[in-house]
This record gives structure tokens, sequence and C-alpha cells, in this order.
């Protein structure tokens, strides 16, 4: 049987719970003692070792006056966090998904991420990032939030710690022009940087290369060090989130495939400057 932690659902519900706690300064035992819960048993619910039931996080959320919005995104979270394969499609400001990629980002040692048309979030420099949200249709003040996050995300790979992050991109996301040239110019110049850095591996797969499963759609795998992986699969309206060996096993097929189909590092680099000019 799988450790329960290992579902995406339980490491945002987990997150979502620490991060309202601390975002109204309550102390654990604090929180504990005034809703008569054993402290361990509220800190194994926001390490994500064991479930909540779904009517003790509601009790949670009320007790810290938690708003509607963020309220009914956590309670999603509670009746979902024990499905292993798991979609969410609400496409509210800051999605329950988001709140399990950001989980999985921060606690991954390996990240392995396809992206056929746009460069991956984690790589974008903020022009980029805001002329696709703004592009997207996505209100102003919500593209600004999830501007933010975007960035903060990114710092995972930097510090004394990074992630190790493999990158592989279609040529096509680096031809098709975001916002304007000019930007396009420095996100592919960050590229270059960002590739020369130890723990980014960065590989071109060039446009010419064919047709190959991966044209199907860009994802994303989290490796752990103790846990099952965890394959993150997005599209325009919905994120979905595959935990089963068998699936996991097939994407890390298709990971091969893409890698045999790719331009080395240095040819990669290469076509990188050329394309920034």
């Amino acid at each position: 049987m799988k450790p329960t932690s290992s579902s995406p659902g339980v490491r945002a519900l987990s997150a979502s719970l620490r991060e309202v706690r601390e975002a109204r300064k309550f102390g654990l035992r604090e929180l504990a003692r005034a809703l008569e819960i054993d402290p361990r048993l509220l800190s194994q619910w926001e390490l994500g070792i064991r479930v909540p039931p779904v009517e003790e996080v509601a009790r949670i959320l009320g007790y810290l006056r938690v708003g509607r919005a963020v309220t009914n995104r956590i309670l999603y979270l509670a009746q979902h966090a024990k499905d292993f394969n798991w979609l969410d499609s609400n496409p509210s400001d800051l999605p329950a998904a988001l709140t399990a990629v950001i989980q999985c980002e921060r606690s991954a040692s390996l990240i392995t991420n396809w992206s056929p048309l746009i460069i991956p979030g984690l790589l974008q420099i903020p022009d980029y990032a805001r002329a696709l949200l703004t592009a997207s249709g996505i209100k102003p003040e919500d593209a600004d939030a999830r501007l933010v996050v975007r960035l903060n995300r990114q710092r995972i790979l930097f510090g004394n710690e990074p992630v190790r992050l493999n990158a592989i991109i279609s040529e096509l996301a680096i031809r098709e022009v975001v916002g304007d040239a000019a930007i396009m110019s420095d996100q592919i110049d960050h590229l270059v940087a960002l590739a020369d850095t130890s723990n980014i591996s960065v590989r071109i797969v060039p446009a010419d290369a064919g047709y190959h499963p991966g044209k199907i759609g860009m994802f994303t795998i989290y490796d752990f060090e103790a846990d099952p992986a965890i394959v993150l699969l997005e599209h325009y309206h919905a994120s979905g989130f595959v935990n089963e060996l068998d699936a996991i096993a097939s994407y890390r097929k298709l990971v091969k495939l893409l890698l045999g189909k790719a331009l080395t590092e240095d040819a990669s680099q290469a076509l990188l400057r050329e394309a920034a000019r």
C-alpha cells in the first residue's frame, strides 16, 4: 500500500493548513489547545503524515476565520486528499492544483519537465510570464497574484540546496514570440544563463524531429527521496496529477524518447544563443 503522504492532494492540504495557521500568527500548540486537538495529531496533519477529517478541517478554518474563497479551496483539497490521480478544473485566482504544484516543487529532489510550446514556468522571466498571463485573458489583479507566486516558486532553483531540474524544451517554444522580440531575446538569454548552472539541464528538441508522443502535451515528473513520483499534466482549464506506478513508468519512457531526440546540452546552448540574436 502506498503511503498516504505521497498523494498530491495530501501534499497540497498539509501545506495549506500550515500556511493559513501561520498567516493568522498562531503557533501549532496554541491552535491545538484552542481546538482541543492533540498537538501531535495537528502536526501530523500539517506534515501530511495523516489526513484530517473534512469536518476537522472546516473547524480549523472556521476558528481561524479564513475567507470564503480560501476555505472553499482547502475544503476541496480535504475532500480529494486521498485521490492518487487528481483533476483540478477550478480556474480560481490561485487554483487548488497550484498549491499542490508548489508543495511538490519544494519537496522534490529532481524535477523533469517537458514543454512543447512555452518556456517552463520555473525558467520564465517576469516579462515573459506576464505576457503569457495577459494573453490568457486573466484579470490583471489575478495575473499579478499568479506572477508573484510564479516568481517565488523559482527560488527552489537557487540557494544552498537547489533542486535539480531537467528541462526538455521543444525548439518551437523558443521560436514562438511571446510578448515581443525583445522579451523573447531576454528570455532566451535567461535560459542560456540558467543552463550554465550545475543543477539545471536544458535540452532542446529540434523542430524537425518529426512526430513523437510528446507533442500531445506538456508534463512534469516530480521525484522525491522517499515517496513515489508524481506526474503533473497541464491544460488550459484543468490540471491533473498522476500517482500510479504504471502511469509514471510510461512517462519515464517518454522522457527517454524525448532525450533521444534532443540536442546535447552544448548543442542546445548553441541553438539558444543563435535564437537570442
